[in-house]
């Protein structure tokens, strides 16, 4: 028998080109977090105001409602929300106990002041971005708080938005009324 010789194993044709591999750019992934690693625990910087006071800031959200929480440590458990107190801005009670629930349920209601700007939506949509801003910003201050939180579902962003209206309909889905004559 004849022996076969293929192209790639030794000879060559003019018509074949040896195949060059071609370099493709490495990704480095770089941690946009301005956490340090150290001895195995995740160390946050903490920001400090102009006051000199230390304090951790999150933004929460829900619906149309922003609120952007500083949480400042050494405090003695006062909420106040665009400069007011909580229960002249939130006048229920169940809006109030909305609020802070996660300082609650971490145990962190007298040690703790917050600070609270809040925009747009209603003031129940404002208290539960409110209360997820706390949450975030509790979990900056000590990752342990985490277990906590997430058994009570305070970390969860609730993603129900009011939907668009469409062209042709009164609403998102309520069209016309429909008329016989």
């Amino acid at each position: 028998m004849a022996s076969v010789q293929f192209p790639s194993e030794g000879t060559t044709t003019s018509s074949e080109k040896p195949r060059l591999a071609r370099a493709r750019p490495v990704r480095v992934r770089v941690s946009r977090s301005p956490a340090v690693q150290s001895g195995g625990a995740m160390v946050l910087p903490q920001k400090s105001k102009v006051g000199g006071k230390p304090y951790y800031e999150a933004v929460g959200r829900r619906k149309e409602a922003v609120a952007r929480v500083r949480l400042f440590s050494g405090g003695q458990g006062l909420v106040t929300v665009e400069g007011r107190a909580l229960n002249l801005r939130f006048p229920t009670p169940e809006l109030q106990r909305t609020i802070i629930s996660p300082l609650e349920a971490v145990g962190q209601g007298e040690s703790l002041d917050v600070s609270v700007h809040v925009s747009g939506g209603g003031i129940c949509g404002q208290s539960q971005a409110i209360r997820l801003g706390i949450s975030r910003a509790l979990l900056k201050l000590n990752p342990i708080f985490r277990k906590a939180l997430k058994k009570e579902g305070y970390l969860k962003r609730d993603p129900r938005v009011k939907e668009r209206k469409k062209y042709g309909l009164k609403r998102a889905r309520r069209a016309p009324q429909f008329s016989k004559r």
